[in-house]
């Protein structure tokens, strides 16, 4: 049996996206939810924005960032009022709308409403820390029910993107493997799985200082006072574990951090196969070259493959000329078809997994942060981490953390933004699959 090397940044592909070059925005039109993660770093307020406001962020993005599609969240989006209208202004600036959503509040003729206004996907949150009506007791294994529920909706519909995401936990990271498991039995429906790893700010740790005042930042949701369980989980941590399961699983592409460049901080598996079964894993240079012809013929690094693209695998594995994971892959399709021939009606589906490691406080303070995150928003007509926006919108800008045993405040200094010179605007050119 194949078991796959250990992580080493060197010989993965490290994704080519910038502050002002990147392959997603994040949209923010609501702060209300209808649902309360222990994982949030949102607080639920009732507030949501108005079509002239979420005008002025689009336009932010535009100026600032050029980018391929639109994350729009908050919050959960389907609580806005005006949905629908925001999908038709994204998908009218030439980019891709994607609704991240919990689902609560989804129905299938909404979502065929929203598909009619330019909707291209959607990426639904599901996790069992999320206190949700009729679900409040299950594990993240009898969730699957749940999740096979919206894949299944959102496959009537057709020709939309499917993903799911989830929270991972000290006492939930013995699940991953299984939903893994989950999504290969149902490659023919789900495009994506993410896995992000639990973070929060365990106050008694550090001191906070803003412009050199030390704050208490008690009312930052992601900050508590002890935790409970471990907030230092990490995607290799995730890989290792998968790896228990599936001992060839190979991540190909990642992205690092600003403070330590080899972090494995947006961590990319990308895999072919049908229902229930995998034929192997795309190595680093399927990953460069998506990207990079991508841009080349676009202008755009690529966030969310047509649904047509991600069902046609064996017109990629002409790849396996140039890229040896794909070589692998087209073998074990051809020592398959010899064994079951009827199997070359089945469409070849492609299946990305990806892990997310948030921000990492390292023992001196440093905010290590996702260098080129995708998840970008707007404040104040700057772009932020949206990870970190509660920080913005209370103290006005960035915390900076002292270890207690060193809490001599820090000197004040100025918080750069994320962009600080323009982009040139979007181009608005043809998408390709």
């Amino acid at each position: 049996m194949h078991i796959a090397p250990d992580l080493d940044a060197r010989k993965l592909y490290r994704l080519p996206w910038t502050d002002s070059d990147n392959v997603l925005s994040w949209l923010e039109p609501t702060t209300q939810c209808n649902l309360a993660c222990e994982g949030c770093y949102r607080e639920n307020a009732a507030e949501h924005k108005s079509l002239a406001e979420v005008r002025k962020d689009l336009d932010v993005f535009n100026r600032l960032r050029n980018f391929d599609s639109v994350s729009i969240a908050g919050g959960d989006p389907l609580l806005h009022p005006q949905l629908t209208e925001i999908v038709k202004m994204v998908a009218a600036d030439g980019h891709k709308p994607v609704i991240n959503t919990n689902g609560l509040a989804l129905t299938e003729d909404k979502l065929r409403e929203l598909k009619d206004a330019g909707l291209i996907g959607l990426t639904f949150h599901i996790d069992s820390k999320q206190g949700r009506p009729g679900w409040k007791k299950k594990n993240e294994l009898e969730l699957n029910e749940l999740r096979l529920k919206y894949a299944e909706m959102v496959g009537r519909v057709g020709g939309l993107s499917c993903a799911f995401n989830a929270t991972v936990y000290e006492d939930t990271l013995k699940d991953v493997p299984e939903l893994v498991k989950f999504a290969e039995d149902h490659i023919d429906l789900i495009d994506v799985m993410v896995f992000i790893v639990y973070r929060a700010a365990v106050r008694p740790q550090f001191a906070y200082f803003k412009d050199g005042k030390e704050v208490v930042p008690d009312n930052l949701v992601y900050s508590v006072e002890e935790a409970e369980g471990r907030v230092d989980l990490s995607s290799a941590e995730v890989v290792r574990k998968l790896r228990e399961r599936f001992p060839d699983f190979s991540p190909s592409a990642y992205l690092g951090g600003t403070e330590k460049p080899a972090s494995m901080k947006w961590l990319y598996t990308g895999r072919f196969g049908f229902k229930g079964k995998t034929l192997g894993y795309v190595g680093p240079r399927f990953m460069e070259y998506v990207q990079n012809v991508h841009h080349a013929l676009t202008g755009k690094y690529v966030a969310y493959a047509p649904k047509g693209a991600l069902e046609a695998g064996r017109s990629a594995l002409a790849m396996g000329l140039i890229e040896p994971g794909v070589r692998n892959i087209a073998k074990r399709y051809a020592r398959h078809l010899l064994e079951h021939p009827l199997d070359v009606r089945k469409k070849l589906h492609f299946q990305t997994i990806m892990i997310i490691q948030p921000i990492d406080l390292l023992a001196d303070g440093r905010a290590n942060m996702c260098d080129g995150c995708p998840d970008v928003t707007v404040h104040d007509g700057q772009l932020v981490w949206s990870c970190r926006l509660e920080e913005y919108r209370k103290y006005g800008g960035l915390l900076q953390c002292v270890p207690r045993s060193a809490c001599a405040p820090p000197k004040a200094r100025p918080q750069a933004d994320i962009a600080a010179q323009p982009a040139p605007a979007a181009k608005k050119s043809a998408q390709v699959s």
